[in-house]
């Protein structure tokens, strides 16, 4: 892979490359071809390298075909034709470089003039004989070509470095780094002015280039070049300015002045100094110095001896006096050391007298904070000392307030179930015989679905019963509803403050009458208060089946509240006028199916009719409360 320059830098198959560059115009070079040395060089560059040899001879003997492939078969037709040696056209062939292979390992003569062939590589005689076509890669698939074409792109890509040489020298005088991957290589510029004047003053030099391909494991020599600066062309400052194609393997010379190279057929536009040729005389006469000038030449070089001699005078005067005075100079420098080491000492004790301040200020903070622990942890022993006293009264009041919350809880749900019998007993609610989940509250049907057949009116007193009762329940158990209900008998109505659809207040509020009514504003207010008394179920833990069924749930619910063992507690603080609905033959309690009509006027009436016979009775020393007094006036 090694490929040797002529003289100037050129290969042989460079020459009439570059063929007309005479009329091109270029930048005029600083250096003239004399001056150029090694110290001008700066950097090397690479341009279009091959790693192939090149051909070295030509065969002229006979034509390069399949003939010349060792591996080419022989038939008995090719035999005869060889035995006759008649004058064949050339054939095509994959590599018409190939120098010719031997025909000693294909057959020989026996020496009666028979061509002895192997028998293995005769082609067999079948049917008219096909030439071989010699495109091996036409037709196969894209794949295979873009492998192809990928392996020929690499077998052109290497690792490259080079190194320079001088003659008379073993070693070499620089070595670059190595560039990976490429054709062309732009190496780093370098000084070589730090090699001294012996390398620096030449005007020739070495280059070798080493290489190596992705297969190659070791790097081998692939361009060696020995350059001669005086006969380098100048291409100029830069290659943008050079249009001219470059050989195989251009080496390009970065001097101070441009880019330089050689081509051999291209012509210098430097002009070369001519040298005397002509016949010297030896023996004429030749003009020497005048005697003006050898005075003078006399008189320098006294005052040169004048000179040198005072020069040693005034050295000998200074070294007697240096001589004199080394004990002097001995006592100032050890002054001056001992005011250094007195400087260095006072430094010292100055920094640790502001050590030790900063310590002693450290120790009495650590004081005042263990004094301030200390204080601290007295004060908590005290506090816990004097808990420690007060804890057992404290557990006693605890075991107390626990077993009086226990008695609270039990005396409240004792309260709210003796609440739910007087309810029950206001508002009884009873079943209908062979009906399923149908149900009366005070005598009055309530449908669990909307019915033509239902009576209107029927249904609203009904309805404003079960608001009364659920609202009374919502205050009892202190259960705030999320639909607030108006109790008003039948008139009675439900708010939905929830909704985001509804934007004014009387769209807020749904009347629980069908009469007068929008159907769906009036099914939505029932759906409401069912909604209430599904909560109060929930928040007793009891499961709601069927949200439309409004009187079983609420039945359901007293039930639950009014279940229980024991007697019933007496009423705390209560309103006197009130225990007409606990005591026996009161009013209320004759008040049942028999006596009352089926309309809200029949009940209204036989119950005022019932309080004026009593009204002789009761004595309502007090106001009534609110709870209670509210749900009195309602029955009137």
């Amino acid at each position: 892979m090694t490929a040797k320059r002529t003289g100037n830098g050129s290969t042989p198959g460079d020459i009439g490359n570059h063929a007309g560059i005479q009329g091109l115009t270029r930048d005029r070079p600083w250096l003239l071809p004399l001056n150029r040395k090694i110290r001008h060089l700066q950097g090397i560059s690479l341009r279009n390298l091959s790693l192939s040899r090149p051909p070295t001879e030509t065969l002229k003997s006979k034509t390069a075909d399949d003939e010349a492939l060792p591996t080419s078969l022989i038939t008995p037709t090719k035999a005869l034709a060889l035995r006759e040696k008649k004058l064949e056209h050339s054939k095509s062939s994959n590599d018409l470089r190939t120098p010719p292979a031997s025909r000693k390992s294909l057959g020989s003569s026996n020496g009666n003039g028979t061509l002895l062939t192997d028998p293995e590589k005769v082609r067999p005689m079948k049917g008219k004989i096909r030439r071989r076509s010699t495109l091996n890669w036409t037709n196969a698939p894209p794949q295979v070509r873009q492998k192809k074409l990928e392996d020929v792109a690499l077998s052109r890509l290497a690792d490259t470095w080079f190194s320079l040489h001088c003659q008379g020298m073993n070693e070499p005088v620089y070595v670059s780094e190595m560039l990976e991957k490429a054709m062309n290589f732009d190496f780093r510029f370098f000084d070589l002015n730090t090699y001294g004047p012996w390398i620096t003053r030449r005007d020739q030099l070495i280059v070798k280039f080493w290489a190596r391909t992705g297969s190659e494991q070791d790097y081998s020599l692939v361009l060696e070049m020995e350059v001669h600066f005086r006969s380098l062309q100048y291409i100029g400052k830069s290659l943008e300015s050079f249009h001219h194609p470059l050989p195989l393997n251009c080496v390009l010379m970065h001097l101070s002045d441009g880019i330089y190279t050689s081509f051999t057929d291209l012509p210098l536009d430097e002009p070369v100094l001519a040298s005397p040729t002509g016949p010297t005389n030896v023996h004429s006469a030749q003009s020497t110095s005048t005697f003006d000038e050898l005075m003078r030449l006399s008189n320098l070089d006294d005052c040169i001896q004048d000179a040198l001699a005072t020069r040693e005078k005034i050295t000998s005067q200074i070294n007697s006096i240096l001589e004199k005075q080394r004990g002097n100079r001995a006592l100032v420098q050890s002054a001056a050391q001992a005011q250094d080491s007195w400087t260095s000492s006072k430094r010292a004790v100055s920094t640790a007298q502001k050590q030790i301040r900063t310590a002693q200020t450290r120790r009495s903070e650590l004081q005042a904070s263990l004094q301030a622990r200390r204080s601290a942890m007295l004060f908590g022993t005290r506090s816990q000392e004097k808990s420690q006293s007060h804890l057992v009264a404290a557990r006693r009041t605890l075991a107390d307030d626990v077993s009086l919350q226990k008695e609270t809880r039990s005396g409240v749900k004792g309260q709210i179930r003796r609440v739910s019998e007087d309810l029950l007993q206001i508002y009884p609610i009873e079943p209908i015989p062979k009906k399923a989940l149908a149900f009366t509250i005070r005598d009055l049907p309530l449908p669990n679905a909307t019915s033509p057949s239902v009576d209107v009116a029927t249904t609203a007193a009904a309805l404003g019963y079960v608001a009364h009762v659920t609202h009374l329940l919502s205050l009892y158990l202190s259960v705030h509803l999320p639909y607030p209900i108006t109790p008003c008998g039948s008139t009675s109505t439900i708010y939905d403050p929830i909704s985001i659809s509804l934007q004014s207040e009387a769209a807020r509020t749904f009347p629980l009458s069908q009469k007068g009514a929008v159907t769906y504003r009036f099914e939505y207010g029932v759906f409401l208060l069912s909604s209430n008394i599904e909560l109060l179920m929930s928040r007793q833990g009891i499961k709601i089946v069927d949200l439309r069924h409004t009187l079983p749930n609420l039945k359901y619910l007293l039930t639950v509240l009014t279940s229980g063992g024991g007697e019933l507690p007496e009423r705390n603080g209560g309103r006197p006028g009130l225990d007409m609905f606990s005591r026996e033959g009161s009013p209320m309690r004759r008040l049942n199916t028999r006596d009352c009509g089926s309309g809200e006027e029949a009940n209204g009436s036989l119950a005022v009719t019932l309080l004026k016979e009593e009204k002789s009775n009761l004595r309502l020393r007090s106001p009534l409360g609110r709870d209670s007094g509210y749900l009195l006036s309602k029955i009137l």
